[in-house]
């Protein structure tokens, strides 16, 4: 069995750590190159760098900040925001990061995850789904969860898949921020339904909650922010309590 992969996710806004609730009320939680080393040092399996206002904005992601962070860090570096072209791309890996996350560009033109993947490998390639409940169907939203796309979720995991995804990062936007928990129900049935990792974010709000979404979904890694950028569940702590239950972890 995969060990399971624990992840800090660093939510960016006009250069600073954020964090919201349901994708709103965004509050500051932090210098991110700071964040970013102090993970490092606490056993983290990989960070995931989010410029969560590029798409809104119609602008490219923060490549310098980028590129100081990638100096200061030793783990996968998973790079999302604004991204558009394999130039985009091309410029974030020079920058230093191992992994582009793509959503609003991907749902737009779904032909960059093939031009992606054939220019770099699908294990380059991370496509995020930021998903939500909608009168009992889930729908994938864009744009930093601004705008309801006509997709439902579990079709269009699949058709990352096929056209050459290596990850999917799925993002629960009825859980996110709240600290009550990963969303099992549609975690479980992407996780179940796809044959490529997938990284459950959203809800993290306890130890407890970390156990639950290992044992009950098919998730390869469990992504969080709040409760890491705070010092509410250090990683270390997390880790230990985890593998004294038996769920294999890095």
């Amino acid at each position: 069995m995969l060990k399971k992969r624990i992840i800090p996710c660093l939510d960016i806004k006009n250069g600073r750590t954020v964090k919201g609730v349901n994708f709103i009320d965004i509050k500051d939680a932090g210098n991110p190159v700071e964040l970013a080393k102090q993970y490092v040092l606490q056993g983290a399996d990989e960070l995931v760098f989010l410029d969560i206002t590029a798409t809104l904005e119609n602008r490219k992601t923060l490549v310098e900040l980028v590129e100081t962070i990638a100096k200061e860090i030793n783990i996968p570096f998973t790079v999302g925001g604004g991204i558009s072209s394999v130039e985009d791309a091309l410029q974030l890996i020079k920058a230093g990061a191992d992994k582009v996350s793509i959503n609003s560009s991907a749902v737009k033109n779904p032909k960059l995850i093939i031009d992606l993947k054939e220019r770099f490998g699908s294990q380059f390639v991370v496509v995020a789904i930021d998903t939500k409940n909608v009168n009992g169907t889930q729908k994938v939203f864009t744009k930093g969860g601004t705008f309801e796309t006509d997709l439902e979720t579990l079709k269009w995991a699949k058709k990352v898949e096929a056209l050459g995804a290596g990850e999917i990062l799925l993002t629960s936007m009825n859980s996110d921020g709240t600290k009550n928990g990963f969303d099992i129900e549609i975690t479980k049935t992407i996780s179940k339904s796809v044959n490529i990792p997938v990284i459950a974010s959203g809800g993290a709000g306890s130890i407890e909650d970390f156990e639950e979404v290992f044992e009950k979904t098919e998730v390869s890694a469990g992504l969080a922010a709040s409760i890491f950028h705070f010092g509410e569940i250090p990683i270390p702590i997390l880790k230990r309590e985890l593998k004294q239950k038996n769920i294999p972890i890095r």
